[in-house]
């Protein structure tokens, strides 16, 4: 995608003792990545870390065929090395994939297993591209209790497909196509949990540098706590 320009930024927050998150960005061609650990242990950072590169070797390798197929492929080997891990007494092993990556022509790849999350702005809409998996999601979304209610709190915590999980669930893979003037966000739960959705759009629409924004929303987050990692990739498309 000539002319797309991007960055990334990722802070510890105030709460843990180390940076969990795990964030990987290729302009030509794309290739975002974002993974964020389970847990504060070193089952988390190996989790986290482990998959970020599992994924991005099995993406390169496929020299620009992409198509669901090989996603899955590089998502399976991903669990694959996580497992592995976990057969280890080092913690819970487990981690987030989000990844947005380029497709044929102006077409993009998402790629989502977890809560980590891609947004869009397009035309002053901020739209949420990725679904979280976690009890939360389901339960808010079929009324099993409100957004802001105690159970949606616990749910939160509950997720219901990441690398490590024992069943290794499949991501969902998604095509879109990209737009002159396009706004991604990927980011990790410490920015989405925290930064409500008026102010990732306020930001997400000024006309600056992606390197600025990424750094605002990271802002954003320790202002509204930093009770978490934050990370987040800001990708912007050429007019």
């Amino acid at each position: 995608m000539i002319g797309l320009t991007g960055a990334f930024a990722s802070e510890v927050g105030r709460r843990y003792r180390a940076n969990f998150d795990v964030a990987h960005l290729d302009l030509d061609p794309l290739l975002a990545v974002v993974a964020d650990g389970m847990g504060d242990t070193d089952g988390s950072a190996l989790a986290g870390r482990t998959t970020v590169d599992a994924f991005v070797e099995g993406i390169r390798s496929a020299r620009g065929k992409i198509g669901p197929g090989t996603i899955r492929d590089a998502v399976a080997a991903a669990q694959d090395q996580v497992a592995e891990i976990g057969r280890h007494a080092v913690g819970l092993a487990g981690c987030t994939l989000t990844a947005l990556l380029a497709g044929e022509e102006d077409a993009l790849w998402v790629v989502q297993l977890g809560d980590s999350r891609v947004y869009r702005f397009r035309d002053d809409l901020l739209e949420l591209l990725t679904v979280d998996h976690t009890m939360a999601w389901l339960g808010v979304a079929h009324g099993l209790y409100p957004l802001d209610s105690p159970q949606a709190e616990a749910a939160r915590y509950h997720l219901t497909r990441y690398v490590g999980h024992a069943a290794r669930p499949e991501p969902d893979v998604l095509s879109v196509v990209s737009a002159p003037g396009d706004v991604y966000l990927l980011c990790s739960d410490g920015v989405a949990d925290q930064v409500p959705y008026p102010r990732i759009r306020e930001i997400l629409r000024l006309h600056i540098e992606p390197s600025a924004m990424a750094e605002r929303v990271l802002a954003a987050a320790d202002v509204a706590g930093g009770q978490d990692n934050a990370t987040a990739i800001v990708l912007r498309v050429p007019f």
